[in-house]
C-alpha cells in the first residue's frame, strides 16, 4: 500500500482542508514525517489510519476527538485518502460522528459517520464494517498491525523492536505474504524427518 493523496478537512488540529500529495515525494521507500513537538505529524498517522479502519492512531485519541475545534461551523470533518495497492488506486472518504456547532441558531446537532470506498474492480461500498473488512484483506493488515509497523509514530518503533519473535514473524508473514513459503519448509522439514 502507497499512499496517493491524504486530504482532511476540519480533522485534528486543522480548521480548514489540508492536502498532501504524497506522489511528489516518490513511488520508492519509506516517508519520514518531522517537526517539532505539536505540528501535526500524528494527525497524518490519524488521518490514514482512520481513512483505512475508521480508527486514530492514538490509544488516547477517540473517534469524537477528531473534529476540529478551530473549525467553522458549515466546515465538514472529513479525510479522503487515495492509496494503490497492487498497482491499482482506491479512494477512500471517511467522517466520524461529530457534534457540530448549529449552521443557524444556538446549540449543537449531529453529523452521522460516514465512510464511502471506491475500488477499481468492484461497486463502491459504504457499509462501515464491510469496509474495514475489504480494507484489511485488502492490505493483508488489520489496524493494529498496520500502526506497528507502516506508521511507527513518536516512538511505537520500540514496540516493534521489542515484539517476541513469534509477533514479528506473524507481522511480517502478514505483510509480505510469505505463507507458502513457511508451509514449504514445514512440508520439506515433514519429507526429511520421514526420509531419515
Amino acid at each position: 500500500m502507497r499512499p496517493v493523496t491524504l486530504e482532511m478537512s476540519a480533522f485534528g488540529p486543522y480548521a480548514g482542508k489540508e492536502i498532501i500529495n504524497f506522489d511528489r515525494l516518490g513511488t520508492e521507500g519509506l516517508y519520514l514525517i518531522t517537526g517539532d513537538t505539536g505540528a501535526g505529524k500524528t494527525t497524518v498517522f490519524d488521518a490514514i489510519r482512520f481513512a483505512l479502519y475508521g480508527v486514530a492512531s492514538g490509544e488516547n485519541r477517540e473517534k469524537s476527538m477528531l473534529r476540529s475545534q478551530y473549525a467553522l461551523p458549515e466546515t465538514k470533518t472529513y479525510v479522503e485518502l487515495v492509496f494503490s495497492c497492487n498497482g491499482k488506486n482506491y479512494t477512500i472518504t471517511r467522517n466520524p460522528a461529530y457534534e457540530r456547532p448549529k449552521k443557524h441558531g444556538e446549540g449543537t446537532t449531529s453529523e452521522p459517520a460516514h465512510v464511502l470506498l471506491k475500488c477499481p474492480d468492484r461497486a463502491p461500498m459504504t457499509k462501515e464494517r464491510d469496509v474495514t473488512d475489504y480494507i484489511t484483506r485488502l492490505l493483508g493488515i488489520d489496524k493494529d498491525q498496520f500502526a506497528r509497523i507502516c506508521m511507527i509514530a513518536q516512538g511505537d518503533f520500540l514496540k516493534l523492536l521489542l515484539a517476541d519473535t513469534q509477533d514479528r514473524k506473524k507481522i511480517l508473514r502478514n505483510v509480505f505474504h510469505t505463507e507458502n513459503y513457511q508451509k514449504l519448509q514445514e512440508r520439506l522439514k515433514a519429507e526429511t524427518s520421514r526420509a531419515r
